[in-house]
């Protein structure tokens, strides 16, 4: 089969790779008939994530079509299915407690042991991220196996295009999960930091959830257009002072809650951002921690913050006297994607939450390797690349957008 497959920083390749097979019998197999690009696996393309070997298959924001099932599947031949990046047991003792993505038992024996020092404990299987995630091979490929499939796919029903239901594998659960860990209340006033896919469907969800008023912060500007387009009052930090702005806004008190959208690779000319990329460049750090920081020094009082963003490793001046002093409540992880799929499947099918404005571009994924280009250096105008095997290679929606 053909799939995408990692050889470097910047160096991602369409390969011929074998076709994967059933190899427990909870697995499953899936034919990809559409497959994203995801922010976080930037971080793959720009090298920040260890653990990766040469040839790994990328990818963990898929869906397809069931083509071959294990005895132990409940999944059936020709079922539509949209599979949660986060690989899980479904019943050890984090999984019983619908905390999926802390599953104890999706690790195989041999990654046991890579991100226990650096995390005190082995972390949670993911597809397409790393042998320190499983090594599990990716979607962004023409097949994909699926283990423990009993648990993790939902069934799509018929009739549904794909557009429309993909983003539960990761992001929309991770944008709703963000918003809920914000602990939002009637009437709050919510800062999101990052409009990229996570943070404009965090926007979405804060609304969803009660928010009176969302302050969407980024840089570039048709990403601050969407987040208006959803209600959100927006930010520029190029062209103004967000620390001020948003004093200025909430009456000098400050956000009830904030949601760091951004993670480990932080933009922006700011002093300790600065700082924080003399030390990743030389070595010396690993995450670039600007967002966070300035969340908690921005939150009012007794006020939340929620972090959906990847960070990777250590950061320093971190303000942690903030974080005490000022009484804030700290919530994140990776997303819990299957508690969540059944209501934001239905909420889709309602029309509740639009998630089709978010495609800029639609490439073959022949072409996975430009998408990856496209999306990283030109980020105001590509929002989301959705991959698709089998699709005619010309024209695509590069040439329509005169992207270079």
């Amino acid at each position: 089969m053909r799939a995408l497959t990692w050889h470097g920083k910047h160096d991602v390749r369409v390969d011929s790779v074998p076709d994967p097979e059933i190899i427990n019998p909870r697995d499953a197999i899936i034919r990809i008939t559409s497959t994203a690009i995801c922010g976080s696996d930037l971080h793959l393309y720009d090298g920040y994530i260890p653990s990766m070997k040469a040839g790994d298959i990328l990818g963990h924001e898929f869906m397809g079509e069931v083509v071959e099932t294990g005895a132990g599947s409940t999944l059936k031949k020709g079922m539509r299915v949209v599979v949660p990046f986060t690989i899980s047991c479904g019943s050890c003792f984090h999984c019983s407690k619908h905390q999926y993505s802390a599953c104890d038992n999706e690790l195989p024996a041999d990654n046991q042991d890579i991100a226990q020092p650096i995390y005190g404990q082995p972390m949670a299987g993911l597809f397409g991220y790393s042998h320190m995630t499983g090594g599990y091979a990716g979607g962004q490929a023409e097949y994909v196996r699926v283990p423990f499939s009993d648990v993790g796919p939902i069934v799509i029903p018929d009739g549904v295009d794909d557009d429309k239901v993909l983003f539960l594998s990761d992001i929309l659960p991770t944008g709703w999960m963000a918003a809920e860990n914000a602990q939002i209340e009637p009437g709050d006033t919510v800062a999101v930091w990052g409009c990229g896919p996570v943070g404009l469907f965090a926007v979405q969800s804060a609304f969803l959830m009660g928010a009176e008023r969302v302050i969407a912060i980024d840089h570039f500007p048709h990403r601050l257009e969407l987040a208006a387009r959803f209600g959100a009052e927006t930010i520029n930090y190029e062209q103004t002072k967000t620390y001020d702005a948003l004093m200025e806004m909430t009456g000098g008190i400050g956000p009830d809650a904030c949601i760091d959208a951004v993670g480990l690779e932080a933009h922006g000319f700011f002093a300790d951002n600065v700082w924080d990329q003399i030390k990743v460049s030389t070595f010396l750090g690993t995450d670039r921690a600007h967002s966070i920081r300035q969340a908690i020094v921005a939150c009012r009082k007794g006020g939340r913050i929620s972090m959906p963003a990847v960070y990777g490793g250590f950061v320093d001046k971190f303000p942690l006297g903030a974080l005490m002093e000022k009484g804030l409540t700290l919530k994140t992880g990776q997303t819990h994607v299957q508690h969540y799929l059944p209501a934001l499947l239905n909420a889709v099918m309602e029309d509740k939450i639009d998630t089709t404005f978010l495609i800029s571009h639609r490439m073959p994924l022949e072409d996975a390797a430009e998408g990856y280009r496209l999306f990283h250096d030109h980020q105001n105008e590509v929002t989301k690349v959705v991959l698709k095997p089998g699709m005619d290679r010309s024209p695509n929606e590069e040439s329509r957008h005169g992207i270079q």
